[in-house]
């Protein structure tokens, strides 16, 4: 590599670690397992968990990367609490270097069991015979039952809200790009009784 092409990849990099920090200042470069998760629009818990030797590199590289998880931080973004709610968040655990596998497969099966659609594609670890995610995904049948749920009670709220309620924006909201997006987004959630659509399975 060129001294003009490596002070231009440094360039980047330390402008990723920058994107980083503003989402989560506590991000250091010690090893351990990082998390990253974002709720949708539609309220779809998805998460990512990866292992690094140094994190605060690690996750700068996913900026800058082609992999399936960095094309959907490059189509959703990174948390903004102003700008962008539905970005990726970034969580963090210090982990010894040698223990990293263990905690890796660790986390992995805890968000599945959480109820986050995964964006890894194994089960996690670095050594042979890695298991396929789908072991950690939840049951069809499950999910199915979960949007069911959600149908039976955006109809109960619809109801309710159509007998007893006005439903507005607060005085002190009006105008607020965020507040009008969670409003409109409250509105379909209520109205959305008639939609039997149960996917929220596909990679983003």
């Amino acid at each position: 590599m060129s001294n003009q092409n490596y002070r231009k990849a440094m360039a980047i990099e330390a402008k990723n670690k920058k994107r980083i920090l503003e989402v989560n200042p506590n991000v250091d470069d010690g090893s351990g397992i990082y998390v990253l998760t974002r709720t949708d629009e539609d309220g779809i818990r998805y998460a990512y968990i990866g292992q690094a030797k140094h994190l605060l590199t690690r996750l700068a590289q996913h900026l800058s990367g082609y992999q399936h998880i960095d094309l959907s931080i490059k189509s959703h973004g990174l948390l903004s609490v102003d700008e962008n709610i539905y970005g990726w968040n970034i969580g963090f655990f210090h982990y010894e270097v040698d223990d990293l596998d263990y905690w890796e497969k660790y986390w992995i099966k805890k968000y599945a069991q959480y109820g986050y659609q995964l964006r890894n594609k194994t089960a996690g670890g670095q050594g042979e015979g890695k298991k396929q995610i789908d072991e950690y995904r939840p049951a069809k049948g499950y999910r199915d039952g979960i949007e069911q749920g959600k149908r039976m009670l955006a109809r109960e709220l619809l109801s309710i809200a159509e007998k007893h309620l006005k439903i507005d924006l607060r005085e002190d909201k009006r105008g607020n790009k965020i507040s009008q997006k969670q409003y409109d987004k409250f509105m379909a959630l209520i109205h959305a009784e008639g939609n039997d659509e149960s996917v929220h399975d596909s990679d983003e």
